[in-house]
């Protein structure tokens, strides 16, 4: 964000602009997860309603996750307080509930003390605490909320927890804590992660924090010596630039499960297919400093969008773009956001050989996404973000879908988040919405409980392992060269 100076500042907006089976019944042991209990009303199948309920809310409790999208760090270099703004409790507040308390009126000069280093742990719950009220129910609060007292065993915030607080937030700020976070608290079988600050990250634990390579930086404001440096190549026309793009692809397409752009923050999704003949002297005067008029960086970057496309095709590699709702807080411009889900269409009648996914239910326009991932093969839809952006409407969307699309076209969890601990707030939303989802099916007469049991393991790792070929990663990531 502009309003701070820290340059560890952990915000997702800021790191845009630099970057361009665990058996889960011991897993879910002792935790309480949001109510889950089921409405009365009839039930479906054979099983009573009682039964069929507690039968479908203990499945989704026992059943790993596959979490296709964090912006996580490596372990290391969160315990070192490499890329994060501050370093007590206040960091769970910093990623997305910060918008929310700006929102509510929190002035700026008070964020940025409040996400710095500097104050002690009570004073920044006196900055906060005029605000708390306000927030502490949205998604983004409710995530937080949860995750202080599964990992911390604090029922909610206030100036005497605070102290208990900070002590316990640096006891889990040790080796090991993305193990004890991720697996043991959410029952997350692996993450995937789109690293913000280079486009693929070498993790020092690939089978839990598996990458996406980031190409944002190569089709918009080609970040020439981010990609060209670590290929060894010097890029002196479109050629060259081609050819960094097929390293990267080379190089790291084995172990990457996707790639991922988050375009749609700086520009409408209607990339058309550009020949490289005309793209080549634009690239040309690029280089050389030139600037290019709107029309003409709209090519240069369509072309490098579809070559990027094409190539993340070849290897087998799923695209993931960033649609709908921003990150942040007074900037978003509301039209655009609106016409990305009709852009996305075009997308999959242009490339029906890519297997597309489209983020965040493109909230809020998701019953139009549902339309299109019901009518393309090519389209997937990704719920990662949206349970704490609209809990209550990303139910509704799944519940809509489960009926409407079919089921292996959705994803339901990504967090999200940079910081790890929030995770585990937000997967428990996203457990209670998919058991509600099913629950509320059945109670309608929509599903028989024997259909929604047997949702349950396809829709929170089934999809994702057979989209992402998770079977071939694993192993080669169990052999990647720079373990």
């Amino acid at each position: 964000m502009k309003r701070r100076t820290d340059k560890r500042r952990c915000s997702r907006r800021g790191a845009l602009k630099n970057l361009g089976g665990i058996g889960a019944a011991a897993a879910f042991a002792g935790l309480s997860p949001p109510r889950e209990d089921p409405p009365a009303g009839p039930g479906a199948g054979g099983a009573g309603p009682a039964s069929a309920h507690e039968e479908i809310a203990e499945r989704v409790r026992a059943t790993p996750l596959v979490d296709t999208h964090e912006h996580l760090p490596d372990e290391e270099e969160r315990l070192r307080g490499d890329v994060i703004c501050c370093d007590d409790w206040s960091l769970l507040l910093s990623h997305y509930l910060d918008s929310d308390l700006a929102v509510a009126g929190l002035p700026p000069a008070t964020r940025d003390v409040l996400f710095s280093r500097g104050p002690d742990p009570l004073e920044k719950w006196r900055m906060l605490a005029p605000f708390w009220p306000a927030v502490k129910n949205t998604g983004y609060g409710r995530a937080v909320r949860i995750a202080l007292r599964e990992l911390y065993g604090i029922a909610d915030l206030s100036e005497p927890a605070i102290p208990a607080l900070q002590e316990a937030y640096e006891a889990l700020r040790q080796p090991g804590m993305y193990r004890k976070v991720l697996v043991e608290a959410a029952g997350i079988e692996s993450c995937q992660v789109n690293y913000l600050w280079r486009p693929f990250r070498e993790s020092s634990q690939p089978l839990l924090l598996m990458q996406d390579i980031s190409f944002l930086g190569m089709h918009l404001d080609p970040e020439i010596e981010t990609f060209a440096g670590p290929a060894g190549k010097e890029v002196r026309d479109l050629a060259d630039w081609h050819g960094v793009i097929d390293w990267w692809f080379e190089t790291y397409a084995p172990y990457a499960v996707a790639v991922k752009s988050q375009g749609a923050y700086r520009r409408g999704l209607d990339y058309e297919d550009v020949p490289p003949e005309r793209a080549e002297p634009l690239f040309r005067r690029m280089l050389a400093g030139e600037a290019l008029a709107a029309a003409e960086q709209k090519d240069l970057e369509d072309h490098l969008f579809w070559y990027c496309v094409r190539c993340a095709t070849e290897h087998r590699l799923p695209v993931k773009l960033h649609l709908g709702y921003y990150a942040g807080e007074n900037y978003m411009p509301v039209g655009r956001v609106a016409e990305n889900v009709a852009q996305a269409s075009d997308l999959c009648r242009r490339s029906p050989d890519t297997r597309f996914v489209f983020m965040h239910i493109a909230y809020p326009c998701w019953q139009d996404l549902m339309a299109v991932a019901k009518h393309y093969a090519s389209a997937y839809v990704d719920m990662c973000w949206a349970w704490i952006i609209d809990p209550a409407s990303s139910k509704e969307f799944l519940k809509r879908f489960l009926v409407t699309a079919p089921a292996n076209k959705v994803l339901p969890f990504g967090g999200d988040y940079i910081p790890v601990e929030p995770v585990v707030g937000h997967a428990r939303l996203a457990r209670h919405g998919v058991a509600r989802a099913l629950w509320e099916l059945v109670e309608e007469g929509w599903l028989e409980a024997r259909d929604a049991l047997d949702l349950v393991e396809p829709i929170l790792r089934g999809n994702a392992r057979a989209l992402f070929r998770l079977d071939e990663k694993e192993k080669n990531l169990a052999a990647a060269p720079w373990r």
